[in-house]
């Protein structure tokens, strides 16, 4: 994943992509295990799509 994505994601209205925590309006932290759990609910398994 880009930074440029996230960051695009993270601007939207309503946000999107993981959660995450703005300390500053320069910085932006994601927990790894919440990005983790977001990738996971986004997972694709070819051959089980629709």
């Amino acid at each position: 994943m880009d930074s440029s994505t996230v960051r695009r994601w993270r601007t939207s209205r309503p946000a999107q992509g993981p959660p995450f925590v703005q300390l500053s309006n320069r910085v932006t932290v994601y927990n790894s295990l919440d990005v983790e759990q977001w990738l996971m609910t986004r997972r694709v398994i070819p051959g089980e799509v629709a």
